[in-house]
């Protein structure tokens, strides 16, 4: 939502006004509800795989036993709610949302279940990323679309996260035998390849983040050494033992990892709204004299 402000923020239609702020709220909502329905089935398929993870295994959904026609109906709820209030936001908004709950059933549901496809599985999981930013982007305007080269940029930057949570996992597991038996994907994974998968997720995350900034606000450039900081920092947590990049919800308890990502935000908003003339000198087309 804040690329879109910054970015054409003297195109958007006026006459929405105050109706612009119903449209934030129904859209966080929508996505909300979405994210939800995809995880009631994720968690409901997972738990025959859960039950090989150490610490999974003690899930409510793995430990007990569940109707299926309950998992159906709570899941429904869920997709509609999302849908119905994506429908009174816009049509964008709408088919975004409703392309999220489809990328639930392609990562979750056989015959595809990408999840089990080594490279596919996080790349196909990090899609929502994208997908994510675009619902930000269409809940302020369905005018215009955003610049494919911040959505390329996003998308890497979830496919390293999610990389990163698949390192963790198998390191945390430690035998990759036991990993295939949680996660079929592992049987084709290792340190290594999940390392160098990594480092490539964050080169073209890196990659496209630029050609936008360079593009569209030159300003942000100054960001890009605190971009790179941020991918070692989330690398360094996937080496601690148990650790949280396995678990996202947890991730609040690394301090370090949440005030820096406060410094970036607010340095990443600082340079969205001051001019530094400056650095157009970049962008000027002359020779150096030798």
């Amino acid at each position: 939502m804040v690329f879109a402000f910054v970015l054409i923020k003297n195109d958007i239609n006026n006459s929405r006004g105050y109706y612009i702020f119903l449209c934030i709220f129904l859209g966080f909502i929508s996505t909300c509800c979405a994210a939800s329905a995809n995880y009631i089935i994720n968690e409901w398929l997972d738990a025959g795989f859960d039950k090989y993870h150490p610490s999974k295994r003690n899930r409510p959904v793995v430990a007990t036993s569940f109707k299926l026609s309950y998992i159906i109906a709570e899941y429904l709820i869920f997709a509609a709610l999302g849908l119905l209030g994506a429908w009174f936001v816009s049509m964008p908004v709408f088919y975004t949302i409703l392309l999220l709950l489809c990328m639930g059933i392609v990562y979750n549901v056989p015959p595809v279940r990408s999840k089990e496809m080594p490279y596919i599985d996080v790349l196909s999981e990090s899609l929502n990323n994208a997908l994510r930013l675009l619902i930000g982007w269409f809940i302020i305007t369905s005018d215009f679309l955003p610049p494919v080269s911040i959505v390329f940029g996003y998308w890497m930057g979830g496919a390293f996260l999610m990389a990163a949570k698949r390192f963790a996992e198998y390191r945390m597991i430690g035998d990759k035998e036991q990993a295939g038996l949680y996660r079929k994907s592992f049987k084709h994974y290792n340190e290594k390849s999940l390392l160098l998968s990594m480092f490539f997720y964050a080169l073209l995350s890196v990659f496209f983040c630029g050609i936008f900034m360079i593009k569209y606000r030159i300003e942000l450039l100054v960001a890009i050494p605190f971009l790179c900081g941020l991918f070692c920092i989330y690398l360094n947590i996937c080496y601690k033992p148990d650790s949280s990049a396995q678990k996202p919800e947890k991730l609040f308890r690394e301090k370090g990892l949440v005030l820096y990502v406060l410094f970036f935000i607010v340095l990443l908003v600082a340079l969205m709204f001051f001019n530094m003339t400056f650095l157009e000198w970049f962008l000027e087309t002359t020779f150096l004299n030798i």
